[in-house]
């Protein structure tokens, strides 16, 4: 068994949320086992009233497929390897290289984990803090799918209630697609689109809205 969390706008405030579920996770990194672990997750928030969207390589749905961030590009690089290669550690980074690899070789640079603390990021000459946490890697994905997903295609997910990420594990990162989703969710749900915010305006929707 395993618990993991699921997350979904809630109220009138539009405040994103997240609850945790347990359920049966199906070890092995085949996409094979991952898709069994993603439906046993799902029947356990579906139990709770909630229509969930996978938000990986692993959905069996085209959108949520779209919306990985090894799936997603910004300016042409796709997203896994711009938040990779934006990490500064205390010991080093940001190592620009990763821009030139594949986003699964890019998350598993030993670097990232052989440099020390995580100070902030480094993006486009301009260093982002740590606080809001998640807030970069939110700015950056909203980004994106601005770039790479259509209108037409983004309202699909206001028919989804819930938001999951098979590869993610609160005990081990902090920034999840899911979560990002759903924070775009309730971006759709108030202004019917992706706003053209500069990142000042954005922090401040981002305080108001993730929990």
């Amino acid at each position: 068994m395993a618990k993991r969390p699921f997350f979904f706008v809630s109220g009138t405030g539009m405040m994103v949320r997240s609850q945790n579920v347990e359920f049966e996770w199906y070890a092995g990194f085949s996409a094979a086992q991952k898709k069994r672990s993603v439906a046993s997750l799902h029947e356990e928030v579906k139990c709770l009233g909630y229509k969930p969207l996978e938000i990986s390589t692993k959905s069996n749905e085209l959108l949520g497929a779209k919306l990985s961030a090894f799936a997603l590009k910004l300016d042409g690089v796709y997203l896994e390897n711009i938040f990779q290669s934006s990490k500064v550690f205390q010991n080093g980074g940001p190592y620009m290289d990763l821009l030139q690899v594949s986003p699964k070789e890019a998350k598993r640079d030993e670097r990232l984990r052989t440099s020390g603390p995580l100070k902030g990021f480094l993006y486009q000459g301009e260093m982002w803090e740590l606080k809001p946490t998640t807030a970069f890697y939110d700015w950056i994905y909203l980004q994106a799918v601005k770039e790479s997903v259509p209108m037409e295609e983004l309202k699909k997910l206001l028919v989804y209630t819930a938001f999951t990420d098979i590869e993610f594990n609160p005990a081990k990162s902090v920034n999840t697609q899911a979560r990002t989703v759903a924070l775009l969710k309730a971006i759709l749900l108030i202004y019917g689109q992706i706003p053209d915010w500069n990142e000042e305006e954005f922090l401040e929707f981002h305080k108001k809205h993730i929990i």
